[in-house]
C-alpha cells in the first residue's frame, strides 16, 4: 500500500469532476500515476453526485463550472451527505465571489487550474488530512471574509448573552490561534516543534470541545474571539 500522508497506510481515494474530458482524464492520470486511488470521474453535476455517493472518495477534486448542476451545489449536497468528505475545488476562475461561495458550500480548498501538477498532488495530499489549501492570495481573502462576518452581530443573538466558552488547554489554544492565522498543519507543527499528527489531534480535540464540525467553522470561531490578532 502507498503511504501518501502521515498516518495513512491506504492510498487516498480521489474522484475527479470536470466537464472537459481531456482535462479530467489528464488530472485522473496524474493522480493515478502518483499513487492515488482514482475511484471515479464525472463530467456533469448530476453524475458527480450519483457516482460520489457510490464510490465514497476521501477527496473530491471538483470544477465549479459544470452542466446539469453547478459545482457549488454538488459540493453542498455531497458534504451534507458525508461531512467527512474533503472537497478541493480546481477552477479556472479566481473571482473572489466564486472562491467564497465554494468555501461556504463546504469546500476545504481552492486551487486555480494554472497550478502545476506537483502543486495539485500536494494539495490533494494536504486536503485529505484536513488542511485548507488555497492558491496563494486566496487564503487571505477567505480569512478577510471570516473577519467581516465575525464583526457582524449574529441575528437575534445579543452580545451579552454569549454562552461561556469551553475550557481549552494552553496548547489547544496555541494551535487554535495559529489555525486562525491561516497556517497549515505542517507549518504549525514546525512552529511548535511537534509532529503533524499531534497538531491534528489537538485540532480534533478542540472541534469536539467546541462542538464544531470542521476547520472552516474553527477558524471563524477563533476570529470571532480575536485569537488571530494575538
Amino acid at each position: 500500500m502507498t503511504d501518501n500522508s502521515e498516518g495513512r497506510q491506504d492510498p487516498i481515494r480521489v474522484m475527479v469532476v470536470d466537464d472537459h474530458p481531456m482535462w479530467r482524464d489528464a488530472v485522473a492520470r496524474d493522480l493515478g500515476e502518483s499513487g492515488f486511488d482514482v475511484v471515479a470521474t464525472a463530467g456533469d453535476g448530476d453524475q458527480a453526485v450519483r457516482r460520489a455517493k457510490a464510490a465514497a472518495p476521501d477527496v473530491l477534486v471538483l470544477d465549479l463550472n459544470l452542466p446539469a448542476k453547478p459545482g457549488v451545489q454538488v459540493c453542498k449536497e455531497l458534504v451534507a451527505a458525508n461531512p467527512a468528505l474533503r472537497v478541493l475545488v480546481l477552477s479556472a476562475s479566481g473571482e473572489h465571489a466564486d472562491v467564497l461561495e465554494a468555501v461556504k458550500s463546504g469546500a476545504t480548498g481552492y486551487l486555480l487550474k494554472s497550478a502545476s501538477t506537483e502543486e495539485l498532488l500536494d494539495a490533494v495530499r494536504r486536503t485529505a488530512v484536513g488542511d485548507p489549501v488555497f492558491t496563494p492570495g486566496l487564503a487571505g481573502l477567505v480569512l478577510g471574509e471570516y473577519r467581516r462576518l465575525a464583526s457582524e452581530p449574529a441575528p437575534g443573538a445579543p452580545d451579552t448573552d454569549q454562552p461561556r466558552a469551553p475550557q481549552l488547554t494552553e496548547r489547544e489554544t496555541e494551535v487554535l490561534r495559529l489555525v486562525a492565522k491561516g497556517l497549515s498543519y505542517k507549518q504549525i507543527a514546525e512552529r511548535l516543534v511537534i509532529s503533524h499528527r499531534t497538531v491534528q489531534n489537538h485540532v480534533q480535540n478542540t472541534l469536539g470541545k467546541l462542538q464544531l464540525h470542521n476547520r472552516v467553522e474553527l477558524v471563524r470561531y477563533a476570529i470571532e474571539r480575536g485569537l488571530d490578532d494575538e
